[in-house]
């Protein structure tokens, strides 16, 4: 098969390595790819919002299949475009159409889905600048701290929790002026819900589902989880407080509501699902949906993962996923992240990678990287992560942290402390 794979991140590193391991593969496009992903197939520079370049490259290249790495062509409709187009109809994507992507690209369809689905998440209160003032009312009925998520997509930074009403109520107000866009122009107050968060993945054909390695990232850019959101900057996988007793109640109380949900709403959707978890004294709650796999957890998920990946997508695509079935290495996979200096404010790009060559029985997964004239250069704030099989957890952050030594560019920055609160 020749596969087009949408993207530019770790998260498009990973699922082109393991895509490279199947028997089924015989060409693998990425676009645009980065430095890691180059010598797994063949980049090709063209932004996957612009459909039509898409569909270009597909008719051109005889694609068999298109796999979407990111949120954005989804939740734009990618998936629509190629069902309504006659020329494309034929090649199936790897993701859903866009009312099911609304789950990721609208936190107040996710919430009304969950409430109308008896899925347990924390209380809210939707607010646009024609209700403001009981948005206002609402805050004031609240306990400290104060939940505000911005309805759209917002880069990651459409979540803002604080400690004090004023600040509270100012923010409201700044978000629906316009403080992330369009994104902002409804917000969602949420009950703060105290607990650890994990992150669970299926993937599903709308029918039948499949539930993948289980993972924790770490967001904060600060060792002990301090300081600024990030993308992510590590990841553990399987989180040890996610025994076999929680998972149940993942599956009976939210996977499968959402699946079956999703199916009696009439919504298309084939492709993954990320369950963003919090478990509160043994309970758990969805924080958020994504509609595509996360990213660094997948630098940690990938690798555990037995099966023939695009095997999997093709059953995706027929409707045949309930004949497999999710082979796990029980070997836990731990990915740690290099950022550049500054990240996640002001960042410098082009500083040239050393010492790839010497990393010795770890993965590494480019994310923000560029290959020119043969030297790889940094194109990003994240910029790649290291990822390691080990006996144990701690064996495998060890592996990783030992091969980052060997590793250099100006301003390289990264935790030494993830999986630290497990």
């Amino acid at each position: 098969m020749i596969v087009l794979l949408l993207g530019s991140g770790g998260r498009e590193n990973a699922i082109a390595w393991k895509l490279n391991q199947s028997k089924h593969l015989t060409k693998l496009f990425i676009a645009p790819g980065n430095a890691g992903t180059d010598p797994l197939g063949y980049n090709v520079n063209l932004n996957p919002n612009d459909f039509q370049a898409v569909k270009k490259l597909v008719l051109e290249e005889k694609i068999d299949m298109v796999v979407v790495g990111p949120e954005e062509p989804l939740v734009r409709g990618i998936k629509d475009f190629f069902l309504n187009d006659p020329d494309l109809a034929r090649v199936p994507v790897i993701g859903p159409a866009e009312d099911g992507a609304r789950l990721e690209g609208s936190k107040d369809f996710a919430k009304d889905f969950m409430k109308r689905h008896k899925i347990p998440t924390a209380a809210y209160f939707t607010v646009t600048a024609g209700n403001l003032e009981q948005g206002i009312a609402h805050l004031n009925t609240m306990k400290a701290p104060y939940v505000l998520k911005a309805d759209g997509l917002a880069a990651g930074k459409g979540v803002l929790i604080i400690d004090n009403l004023p600040e509270a109520e100012a923010e409201l107000r700044a978000m629906l002026g316009g403080k992330f866009g369009q994104a902002s122009s409804r917000v969602v107050i949420e009950e703060f819900l105290s607990g650890i968060e994990l992150s669970v993945f299926v993937l599903t054909d709308g029918d039948s589902y499949l539930i993948l390695p289980e993972a924790k990232d770490y967001k904060r850019i600060g060792e002990g989880d301090t300081g600024l959101n990030t993308g992510g900057m590590g990841a553990v996988s399987p989180v040890p407080f996610a025994n076999k007793e929680f998972m149940q109640k993942v599956e009976n109380r939210i996977i499968r509501p959402t699946v079956e949900g999703l199916k009696k709403d009439d919504i298309l959707y084939k492709g993954f699902i990320f369950f963003g978890l919090i478990n509160v004294d043994g309970e758990p709650y969805v924080i958020e949906y994504n509609v595509r796999m996360g990213d660094p957890e997948t630098e940690a998920v990938m690798p555990r993962i037995k099966n023939d990946l695009l095997e999997l997508f093709k059953a995706v695509a027929k409707g045949e996923l309930k004949k497999h079935e999710m082979e796990i290495d029980p070997r836990p996979v731990t990915a740690v992240m290099l950022v550049a200096g500054g990240y996640p404010g002001d960042y410098e790009k082009g500083h040239q990678i050393n010492g790839l060559h010497r990393v010795k029985g770890s993965m590494v997964f480019h994310a923000g990287t560029v290959l020119k004239n043969e030297k790889v250069l940094t194109n990003g704030g994240r910029v790649m992560a290291v990822s390691s099989y080990g006996r144990d957890m701690e064996d495998a952050l060890d592996a990783c942290y030992r091969n980052i030594e060997v590793i250099d560019y100006e301003g390289m920055n990264y935790r030494s402390d993830i999986g630290f609160d497990l």
